[in-house]
């Protein structure tokens, strides 16, 4: 493996020109042109002040030497006083404005950048990491907020620079002369590094999203890791994962360490060279030792913005390069397009499939002209073997997914015509793998439906099994679930995320039960609540549980995309084909018959 083969961009990077970049960074600041205003008018103070200083002892240098006034020399002192308060004061304010106008922006990049993460359909999240996603959210949206006070101090240093550019010319314009032509010079040598400094940019921007990625991955799997003792093994990936972050940081620190050396060993000999020049100009009698001193002291705070301007171009690609992948990320186009946005009615929920083809990746057809039409009100399971298509089929019903061909009917809509928010509202969905939010069991059950009180959600838990369940909770409703419900028992998990989509009372209803196996008792509690959700939803059960198929209506056997066989248990059961094979290898240990018929053999 190559030693950058992780830090590969990601399929949603494009490339972005510096005036595109620009262009997008300057409709982040639009909204806050008064305040940009005022910055701009403190760095017009601070660098008119500051160049202004040398001015001021160069011609007060003449003036003393002329008239040794000690008036004259109080004026001095207290006009460099006040000229030390202005900068204060001017960079006091232009500082605070600038912190909280980078803030507010930061801010709302941050907020778009995850509000488009969120906006994208799962496939994007089964294709790309999250881990790196959170590092552009996170990271880059930071360093970009750094990059941008740079290029303010910057700013103030180039209006310094333009000002003694003025007074340089004024002394002595031949000299000047001299100065102008070095500059070339200054800004190529900073040029030449600045295609490498954003390749070094990009790649440590990467890194650290790969390390991300990496501590995202072992703190979400360290259950599994302890369990097999792993821990030395995920230690090694990240180490891996560490160590090629530190290796693109070093290489991008050196490009980033070698720009001021350069340019000062450049603007030194620079310096030099107008020493010597204008040594002789005052030895020659064309211009005075005071105007001689103004010169070099005006050169000197003339150098020190060139320089930074040449040396922060590098340095402002760190900026150009963490903008470059949050705008990525934010113009990402979305796989699931909608042709209209139209608000649904209160939905019946009656489906229909309608030549449907669709497809993960290309040429690996998941469902290939498929067919089939749910009546509003039906329950449905779907059963067959691992990959048939079964969660595919509920996924574009939730309009996951993006399908490639054909059409899929809700209440006889085109299911692209909806807005997506208002059309899944009325939706239930219960993964096989229940994800519950930190909080309590309140707070989990309240999420789909933020008015139900704990009254309702007490009178809904006494529905299942008189609310037993609730007394295995130490705290009741209060009980605190932990980080995606792991405080809680599988059992409790279902139970839980059944009572969530119980409480918002959706028109359609799936569920992708859950293969882990649960106590009796249990199961008929989760029974008890599904068949609450069932008598009033449209429903789509992937089943694994044989009180579940028999709850359905209809049993539809998918086998490669396609629907082989239908109808109900006992209708299946007599045909005696690939249902009758599944039942025997997956659901016959689960039927009462053949607990007691092991009972028997056992006795």
């Amino acid at each position: 493996m190559g030693f950058f083969a992780n830090l590969d961009t990601e399929g949603y990077d494009r490339q972005y020109s510096d005036k595109e970049l620009l262009k997008g960074m300057g409709a982040y600041f639009k909204p806050y042109t008064r305040r940009l205003f005022f910055i701009t008018i403190m760095l017009v103070i601070i660098a008119g002040s500051s160049a202004s200083f040398p001015v001021l002892v160069g011609r007060g240098i003449d003036l003393l030497r002329a008239d040794a006034n000690p008036m004259l020399l109080a004026t001095i002192t207290t006009a460099v006083f006040l000229f030390g308060v202005a900068v204060w004061v001017a960079n006091l304010v232009r500082r605070r404005l600038t912190v909280r106008t980078i803030g507010d922006m930061v801010l709302t990049l941050r907020t778009d950048a995850f509000r488009a993460s969120v906006n994208h359909d799962l496939s994007f999240f089964d294709k790309y990491s999250s881990g790196r996603i959170v590092s552009r959210i996170t990271t880059d949206t930071r360093d970009f907020g750094e990059v941008i006070t740079m290029i303010a101090d910057v700013t103030s240093q180039f209006i310094t620079a333009i000002i003694l550019a003025g007074f340089l010319i004024k002394i002595e314009w031949r000299l000047a002369l001299g100065v102008f032509l070095f500059l070339p010079a200054l800004f190529f040598a900073a040029s030449a590094l600045r295609n490498v400094m954003r390749k070094y940019t990009r790649l440590g921007m990467r890194a650290m999203a790969y390390v991300n990625a990496k501590i995202k991955e072992s703190i979400g799997g360290i259950s599994v890791a302890k369990n097999y003792r792993q821990e030395s093994a995920i230690y090694g990936e990240f180490e891996n994962a560490n160590e090629e972050s530190y290796q693109v940081n070093v290489r991008r620190g050196f490009v980033l360490s070698s720009v001021f050396p350069l340019l000062n060993g450049l603007g030194g000999v620079a310096t030099a060279a107008l020493v010597y020049a204008g040594g002789l100009t005052v030895l020659q009698g064309f211009v005075t030792a005071g105007a001689w001193y103004l010169f070099l002291t005006s050169l000197d705070r003339f150098f020190f913005p060139v320089l930074n301007l040449a040396a922060f171009s590098a340095q402002i690609q760190a900026g150009l390069s963490a903008a470059e992948r949050i705008f990525a990320l934010i113009e990402a186009e979305p796989n699931v397009v909608q042709t209209d946005h139209t608000a649904p009615p209160s939905l019946s929920g009656d489906i229909r499939f309608e030549d449907v083809t669709f497809r993960y990746v290309e040429d690996e057809d998941v469902l290939s002209h498929f067919n089939l039409h749910i009546r509003a009100g039906e329950t449905i399971a779907l059963v067959g073997h691992t990959g048939a298509g079964k969660s595919s089929i509920a996924k574009l019903i939730a309009r996951f997914y993006e399908f490639q061909a054909g059409r899929i009917l809700v209440d006889g809509k085109d299911i692209r015509s909806f807005d997506l928010a208002a059309y899944r509202q009325q939706l239930g969905i219960v993964s096989q793998m229940p994800f519950l939010f930190s909080g309590d069991v309140a707070d989990n059950i309240r999420y789909a439906n933020p008015d139900i009180t704990d009254a309702g959600i007490l009178k809904l838990a006494r529905k299942i099994g008189n609310g037993e369940w609730l007394e295995t909770l130490p705290d009741g409703l209060r009980t605190q679930v932990g980080e995606r419900g792991n405080r809680l028992s599988m059992g409790q998990r279902q139970l839980v995320a059944l009572m969530r989509a119980l409480a918002h009372k959706p028109a359609i209803f799936i569920l992708d039960e859950a293969t882990a196996s649960i106590d009796p008792f249990t199961e008929w509690q989760i029974q008890q609540a599904l068949n609450l959700i069932l008598i009033r939803s449209t429903s789509i059960l992937i089943a694994h549980r044989l009180s579940t198929v028999k709850a359905a209506d209809r049993i539809l056997v998918i086998d490669h995309g396609t629907i082989i066989e239908e109808g109900s248990h006992e209708t299946l059961m007599a045909m005696g084909g690939h249902y009758a094979t599944l039942y025997n290898t997956y659901f016959r240990h689960q039927s009462l018959e053949y607990v007691e018929h092991a009972r028997e053999l056992a006795d």
